[in-house]
């Protein structure tokens, strides 16, 4: 019989997520020598290596992935645990962990506010990443909701719309073609636009909606986050395309405007995603309810902007 310890796995786990000793460290808060030995340890009940070394890179073997298989499989065998405990014990015991994509963070942080003022005894977590970040931490199961644009097909995925997601063009509030009405998306030709990284979900619309006009996209300057975009729009570094959920400040405060272009705004919805067959906790089923009465509302005060 193996003689193996949840530790040893959690341990584990780290380390073949990153394929690093050293990130897998950091993130358990550990000295990296703790994580090898334990690792060591976990090796010798196996009988066998668990990562081979090539170069200065580490991967898993064959026993490797069996074991990583199985560890993911207890992990969340514990979290049904958990939320079955938590279903016996009500809704005041449980904890929430949301991921949302950098995008929608500005009015995913005012609905977690709201959701705490309803629910404080829940202990709730907020992850803001990327996209891709966002999809990682679902088929690991590291995240109980997701809110982001259209998910993939293909990733086990239930995704549920509860909100439109306009992406209009933005521009300084001093840019030429602020004020101007109906502009013709040929005019768009030669300026200055700043985008989203390749593989996002803003990045891809913006490729469509040119494509559909019969011009390249090619952006003067890409930035990972929408932050980053803003300012660079509110200087005069070009325009951008963004979400409206995240400029209202900025529009309110008279620091950007919204043109009036050809094919503008583009609209897409905001969808509350979780995995297939995920067993959700009564905290996450609560917050699931509570995201979608709040949509209406929050999408009309967007347009009261």
């Amino acid at each position: 019989m193996l003689h193996l310890t949840l530790r040893q796995l959690q341990l584990f786990d780290a380390v073949a997520r990153h394929l690093s000793f050293s990130r897998a460290s950091g993130e358990l808060h550990l000295s990296q020598p703790a994580v090898s030995m334990q690792i060591k340890q976990l090796e010798e009940a196996v009988g066998m290596a668990l990562f081979e070394q090539v170069g200065k890179k580490i991967f898993l073997t064959d026993a490797g992935r069996e074991v990583q298989s199985t560890s993911q499989a207890i992990a969340q065998q514990l979290i049904d645990l958990e939320g079955a405990l938590a279903n016996l014990q009500g809704l005041k015991a449980g904890r929430l962990v949301v991921g949302v994509v950098s995008t929608a963070s500005v009015f995913a942080t005012r609905l977690m506010a709201h959701y705490r003022q309803l629910q404080p005894e829940v202990q709730l977590t907020l992850n803001v990443v990327n996209r891709e970040t966002l999809l990682h931490q679902l088929a690991h199961n590291d995240t109980d909701l997701a809110i982001m644009g259209q998910p993939p097909e293909g990733r086990d995925l239930s995704a549920q719309a509860f909100m439109r997601n306009p992406l209009v063009l933005v521009a300084a509030a001093n840019h030429p073609l602020a004020g101007e009405q109906a502009i013709a998306f040929a005019r768009l030709a030669g300026l200055p636009l700043l985008g989203r990284e390749p593989g996002s979900g803003t990045r891809s619309a913006m490729e469509a909606i040119f494509r559909k006009h019969g011009l390249g996209l090619t952006p003067a300057m890409e930035m990972n986050n929408n932050e980053a975009i803003k300012q660079a729009v509110e200087v005069g570094l070009g325009l951008g395309v963004v979400s409206l959920h995240t400029v209202e400040n900025e529009l309110r405060a008279g620091r950007m405007v919204v043109l009036d272009v050809e094919g503008f705004p583009i609209m897409r919805d905001w969808y509350l995603v979780y995995r297939q067959g995920k067993r959700l906790s009564p905290s996450a089923l609560s917050f699931r309810e509570f995201v979608l009465e709040q949509g209406a509302q929050m999408e009309a005060e967007v347009r009261a902007v």
